[in-house]
Order: C-alpha cells, then sequence, then structure tokens
C-alpha cells in the first residue's frame, strides 16, 4: 500500500507526496496532460519536439542539465501518445533545485529560433535513424495507421512526416507551450523523505505564482467500430519476415482493460507462455514471439506478433496464432495456469513499486487517469478474472473482421 498526501495548489497544479524515509534521495516526476493525441494531423510530432525543448534552457537558467548535475541529479523524459513525463533523482538537501529548475521551464522557456533549429535537427536525426535506418522502424507507424482511421491515435509521437517538425514555426512552438504546458494541466509527484506538509510550502514557493492556462478541452474524434480486416503486406531490408496480428480493445478505464491484459500474458508472459511452448519451442514456427497491449487514455489495440524462421511461410504462421487465439475462444484456460499467470502479475506489480523514481511515476500516471488511489488496487482487478470472463473477452476480441494484419517480409 503506497500512502499519499495530495495538494492543489491555486493555479491547478495537482501534487502528491509519499514519504519514504529509508532513503536520502528524492524523485520528482511530473506529467503533463499532453500527447501525440493532442497534435493537429498536419502538425503532428510537437509533443516529443518539446521533450526535447523543454532541455534547452529556460528564462532564467541556460543549461538545465548542468545546474542538476552540480546538485547530484539525474533527469529523463519520455513522451506518449498521451502523456509527457519528466524525471529526476537527487539528494534529499538538494530538492530546492529541482523545484527551481522545474518551475523555472514551467513558468517560461528561452525560445529563440536557433535553440528551434537544434531540436528540430535532433528530432530529424533521431527520426531517421529510429524508424528509417532501424530494422522493423516503422512497424509501429503501419500498425497505427491501419488500426486508427479516424482517431489520431493513427501516427506515432514522433509524428506521422519529419516535414511536420522540420516545417514547425516559432509561435506554433510557443502557443503549443503555452497551451499544454500549464500548472494546471500538470501533475507532480514527490517520493522520498519529505515530510508532506514542508513539501508542499515548497511547491507552493517555486510554482505558486505561476499563471494557470485556459483549461483544455479535448473532442477528439471517435474511432469507428471496426467491421472487416484490414492487411498490409510490405517488404523491407530486414533479416526475418514478421507477422503482426492487431485487434481494437477498450480504454484504459474499462473494466475490460484488466481481462484483454491477462489474455496477452497467457500469451506471451514468459518462456512457458503459450506462444512460446507451442509456436517457438514446439511447433519451431517463430524464433521469438509477443503479445501486449497498449493500455491507452482512449480506445486501444492488442497486438500480438512473432519473427518467423527462415523457410517458414507468413499464411502458415498467421493460421497458427489463430489456432492459439481460437484456443483461447474454445477452451477455459485450466485453473493452475491462470493463477501462475496472476501470481506473476502480483510481483510484477511489487516489483515496480519498490524503487522511488517507480511509484513517483506510477502516482503520476493514476492520478492522471483519474484517482491515484487505483495503483493500490490494481491486483484486486486482475485476481476477480475468471477463466470465464477471459473466454468471453477473448469471443469478443478475436474475431477476423477485428483484424489488422501486418506482414512486415524480408525484402526477396
Amino acid at each position: 500500500m503506497i500512502k499519499f498526501h495530495p495538494f492543489t495548489l491555486d493555479n491547478g497544479l495537482r501534487l502528491l507526496v509519499h514519504q519514504d524515509t529509508s532513503t536520502p534521495i528524492v524523485a520528482v516526476n511530473i506529467l503533463y496532460g499532453v500527447g501525440a493525441r493532442d497534435e493537429h494531423p498536419e502538425k503532428t510530432g510537437f509533443a516529443h519536439l518539446f521533450e526535447h525543448l523543454m532541455f534547452e534552457g529556460s528564462a532564467n537558467v541556460s543549461d538545465y542539465d548542468n545546474a542538476l548535475q552540480l546538485a547530484g541529479g539525474e533527469n529523463n523524459a519520455f513522451t506518449s501518445n498521451d502523456i509527457t513525463n519528466y524525471y529526476l533523482t537527487l539528494p534529499r538537501q538538494n530538492i530546492e533545485t529541482a523545484l527551481w529548475l522545474e518551475s523555472d521551464r514551467m513558468m517560461q522557456l528561452a525560445f529563440s529560433e536557433e535553440k528551434l533549429q537544434v531540436q528540430k535537427n535532433v528530432v530529424s536525426e533521431e527520426y531517421r535513424q529510429s524508424y528509417l535506418n532501424q530494422p522493423y522502424g516503422d512497424v509501429w507507424a503501419l500498425l497505427r495507421s491501419l488500426v486508427y482511421k479516424m482517431h489520431p491515435y493513427q501516427w506515432p509521437t514522433i509524428g506521422k512526416s519529419i516535414e511536420h517538425v522540420q516545417n514547425a514555426d516559432l509561435q506554433q512552438v510557443k502557443d503549443f507551450f503555452y497551451t499544454y504546458y500549464r500548472p494546471n494541466n500538470a501533475i507532480m509527484t514527490l517520493v522520498g523523505d519529505l515530510e508532506p506538509t514542508k513539501a508542499f510550502d515548497l511547491v507552493k514557493k517555486w510554482f505558486g505564482d505561476i499563471p494557470a492556462g485556459a483549461t483544455v478541452s479535448r473532442n477528439l474524434p471517435a474511432e469507428p467500430e471496426q467491421i472487416q480486416e484490414r492487411r498490409l503486406v510490405v517488404e523491407r531490408d530486414v533479416p526475418f519476415d514478421e507477422i503482426y496480428l492487431a485487434f481494437p480493445t477498450g480504454a484504459r478505464l474499462d473494466d475490460n482493460f484488466f481481462t484483454s491484459d491477462l489474455l496477452t500474458d497467457i500469451l506471451a508472459g514468459g518462456h512457458s507462455s503459450r506462444l512460446m511452448e507451442n509456436l517457438v519451442k514446439g511447433k519451431k514456427i517463430f524464433s521469438e514471439s509477443n503479445a501486449w497491449i497498449t493500455g491507452s487514455i482512449d480506445k486501444g489495440f492488442l497486438v500480438v506478433m512473432g519473427r518467423l524462421h527462415k523457410g517458414q511461410s507468413p499464411q502458415a504462421a498467421e493460421e497458427c496464432i489463430w489456432e492459439e487465439l481460437d484456443k483461447l475462444k474454445t477452451q477455459l484456460i485450466p485453473d493452475k495456469e491462470l493463477q501462475k499467470i496472476k501470481n506473476k502479475i502480483e510481483a510484477t506489480n511489487v516489483f515496480s513499486e519498490v524503487g522511488i523514481l517507480s511509484r513517483a511515476m506510477n502516482l503520476a500516471w493514476y492520478e492522471f487517469l483519474g484517482d491515484a488511489d487505483m495503483l493500490n488496487h490494481q491486483n484486486e482487478k486482475y485476481f476477480h478474472i475468471s477463466a470465464q470472463h477471459l473466454q468471453e473477452e477473448a469471443r469478443r476480441i478475436f474475431l477476423p473482421q477485428r483484424a489488422s494484419v501486418l506482414h512486415y517480409l524480408a525484402q526477396k
């Protein structure tokens, strides 16, 4: 059980403090409610661009990284389709250095044409290295555009096209910042040996005078129900064929999220999972396999994939995956197998709460979902799922007309 103390500043900034007296280190996490889903279809990649721009200096701090390192701190950030998350750790006695740095860049970045161009170049190079020149690098973009036809989840965080970032002007960047990087669109978590009330006073000292922005309102287009199979075959300069089957699922807060997540663990949750036992070790169709669920705020999707051994037919391999999915629809999962998966999930969740940084991130994420205390009840959600629930969910999800199939083939 992770106990925390919630506070809210007058400007709307939400703060959660979890005191841990066992460590001299403090974790600071700031989650901004902005991701790729908030971008205009013709101006994508902005949220990811900002992940970089936030380290280019703020109004009173020219070098964020250097100032933090002098205080013994480390930091990083990531962008998803739903959020942008910044996090750091440093010695407890230097907590105000962290708050000073974070408040200064929340207040105002050091915008300039030169800094913007530097980060445009960085993001463009990342796009080339991670998507264009990396083997299998465009799989995620292809899958998203196959599954989504209306919702902005149809593009990855780096954007639909690198030209969108390259063509961004300074005013567009400023508008994006003052829309989304405001205290009322942010959640801060502090985890470490900090007395909660004193921690709140420090946060109020450094963040209290930052003006709130307009309330972020979203009217995102709903993704129509998929009623027909979608297929895409591409050839790339890669060593092995891969196949992917994607199926629409519910939103993160839907009750069936946990059921869908359990199905992926049964299929690919470790060395004794079904895909591993039957298709990797048994039939030797694949050299590796996996299954996962996106867990998006809005409706997501579940993916099953396999990397084929040389000489295997993608069509035959796909049929083998369907056979495993059909077993989930027609046969109840044995109690022993289900309990093993639940035990593994419980162990994973417990382990994820060991480090102070993980706790800080998790608290912020669940607060963004609507209630940070949900973090303390995740295992219960999984434990209440029966074999019948899983069979019903498999019958609902794994339908041919709901499948988006990608055959990612090595060039002949």
